[in-house]
């Protein structure tokens, strides 16, 4: 491999082709298999300069992982306008989820494949963004809920679980349509919508879905101890 000639420039416009190129070949080819001197050369520049900007690969795996963390959360939230009803909020933040993922490829594959499987600093790292979104979609959902019960001090807990079943499906549903070529990113946020707003909807107004009692309180109408007397 030949020297790279570089041409003098802003660091931190150097600093962004680095971070273009390293997000493209780790999300491609992974952490471990990612090379040095191929995302040098894919951004242009020469490898001692690459450590010298980000220190270490490790280091710029990190850097990757925070820049596309900050840029989902705030597709996510630029998305989603809040002066409109409930359901038009969570469809709008869906519809930027998955448009963000869909245009950036390897930026999702780094957040939701690769920061997961190399354990430590980087699983922490992936799992603050997620973190922060989850966060946000609780405070809307229980917005939401508060308003239609007319509850000001009905607690996010009730909620919470929801916000993370909502975006665990949408981490699952935006890797499979990423996959899937002929799933747009408005078909993948209608999916979910069409799953999840009939629940939410309920709960909205009210109904909610009670299960079956355990087959000991069907015959007893108590549960049963767990030590015999």
């Amino acid at each position: 491999m030949g020297a790279v000639k570089t041409k003098r420039m802003p660091r931190a416009v150097r600093e962004r082709q680095m971070l273009d190129a390293a997000v493209r070949i780790f999300g491609q080819r992974g952490y471990m298999a990612a090379s040095m001197d191929e995302i040098a050369e894919l951004a242009g520049v020469s490898k001692p300069l690459v450590y010298l900007y980000l220190n270490s690969k490790e280091d710029l795996f990190t850097a990757c992982i925070r820049r596309e963390a900050a840029a989902l959360t705030a597709a996510v939230r630029a998305g989603v306008r809040q002066d409109l009803p409930v359901e038009q909020q969570l469809w709008e933040g869906l519809r930027a989820f998955f448009a963000h993922t869909a245009e950036h490829p390897d930026g999702w594959s780094v957040l939701y494949l690769q920061a997961r499987r190399h354990g430590e600093p980087f699983v922490s790292e992936a799992a603050a963004m997620r973190a922060e979104i989850v966060a946000f979609v609780t405070r809307l959902v229980a917005v939401a809920a508060r308003e239609a019960h007319r509850d000001p001090g009905l607690p996010e807990r009730e909620v919470a679980g929801l916000a993370e079943a909502l975006v665990g499906a949408a981490e699952s549903l935006a890797a499979w349509a990423n996959s899937t070529p002929e799933v747009t990113a408005h078909q993948a946020a209608s999916t979910l919508m069409n799953f999840a707003w009939s629940g939410l909807g309920n709960l909205m107004g009210g109904k909610v879905w009670t299960p079956p009692p355990e087959p000991d309180q069907r015959a007893t109408g108590s549960p049963r101890p767990l030590t015999s007397p």
